[in-house]
């Protein structure tokens, strides 16, 4: 198992590989793990509205969730979130702000057309039929619940959920084998989830679906509207996580590890 400072050190490494990429490859990578993530999200609903007991849903549901980011981190894909943590080399001076920022916006727009894929492909396939179109409804009233959000509270979070899923990426980073990626990461996933925490790339699929599953279905949903999407409540979410990531994670664990040691 790597140390912290080890996986600090070993990061700057692997921010500067991920500066370098094209951006075709960005984008497709970035599609993946919007895909990735779009899969744990759908699963997770699925898994929710299978159980009666609200509690034990969420619970199954926030553990089928980490499914996501596993497939990021073991099949290899381009994840917005995670990448906040590209910072760590731009403060150390081994990596380029502008070409940090360059990969921050092709892999969001690719996790972006990531996430609408599955929404749409579920929709369209009938998933949410599922329950006599139980998971339909409870589709649209997550969405709508994301959707009803004030700026302040999608903001913090935003903040709250990147600080655990950087976590759940440096905690993958630290083990040396497989298994240990996939136990290391979960339990800060689950947290994050069963919180009620907002994580801008699972909410490029859970709106867009609850509005289609709205319109497919038929079932109302007030207030769920493309600006409530994207301004109401992406914006917030993505600058919240870019907090989280980028500077309490990031610049904090470059000063505990990395800026000491010159």
């Amino acid at each position: 198992m790597n140390s912290p400072a080890k996986v600090a050190e070993n990061y700057i490494g692997i921010g500067c590989g991920k500066m370098q990429l094209s951006i075709p490859k960005m984008l497709v990578l970035g599609f993946m793990a919007g895909m990735y993530i779009a899969f744990g999200a759908l699963g997770s609903q699925v898994a929710a509205g299978s159980i009666a007991a609200p509690s034990v849903g969420k619970l199954v549901g926030a553990i089928v969730f980490s499914v996501g980011l596993m497939m990021v981190l073991c099949a290899g894909s381009e994840l917005f979130t995670g990448n906040c943590l590209m910072i760590i080399p731009v403060l150390e001076k081994k990596g380029n702000l502008r070409l940090m920022l360059r990969n921050w916006l092709f892999v969001y727009i690719g996790n972006f057309i990531g996430g609408l894929f599955i929404a749409f492909a579920a929709d369209y396939s009938g998933v949410y039929s599922l329950f006599d179109s139980r998971l339909a409804a409870s589709v649209v009233s997550i969405a709508a619940g994301k959707a009803s959000l004030s700026f302040t509270d999608a903001l913090i979070k935003g903040i709250l959920c990147n600080i655990l899923v950087c976590v759940a990426v440096w905690i993958s980073f630290a083990a040396t084998e497989q298994a240990g990626k996939i136990l290391g990461l979960m339990p800060p996933i689950i947290v994050f989830v069963l919180c009620g925490f907002e994580h801008s790339v699972a909410n490029m699929y859970f709106l867009p679906a609850g509005m289609l599953a709205s319109h497919t279905y038929g079932i109302g949903a007030a207030g769920l509207t493309m600006n409530s999407f994207l301004i109401g409540n992406l914006l917030p979410v993505t600058l919240g996580n870019i907090i989280g990531g980028s500077f309490v994670v990031g610049c904090g664990y470059w000063f505990a590890f990395l800026r000491k040691s010159r």
